[in-house]
């Protein structure tokens, strides 16, 4: 999902201009982003949630010398589906693959 496909949704499902409906994409990613920096933790109903995950100090190896290299500690942004989604996505997928064997 990209800010343009917002706008795009916005602008289809409210006739709004679409400079205010990139505006609006906008701020709603920046509500979201700041939602999670501040409690580390944002859910949608019937989507899913994005939690904040700390990263544990390790050793990593590259892959071009196979030398061993230090990773810092740190933190990741994971996403979590609903059961509402994972059974829609499931849904769709099976719907597709039954086109494909039409096909």
């Amino acid at each position: 999902m990209s800010k343009k496909f917002l706008t795009d949704v916005i602008v289809k499902s409210t006739e709004m201009p679409a400079n205010a409906a990139g505006k609006l994409a906008a701020d709603i990613i920046g509500a979201i982003k700041t939602e999670i920096v501040a409690t580390g933790r944002f859910t949608i109903p019937d989507f899913g949630a994005f939690a904040v995950r700390e990263t544990a100090k390790r050793t990593a190896m590259n892959p071009r010398t196979g030398e061993k290299v230090a990773v810092k500690a740190g933190a990741t942004v994971k996403f979590k589906a609903s059961p509402a989604l994972k059974e829609a996505a499931l849904a769709g997928m099976k719907k597709a693959k039954r086109k494909a064997s039409k096909a």
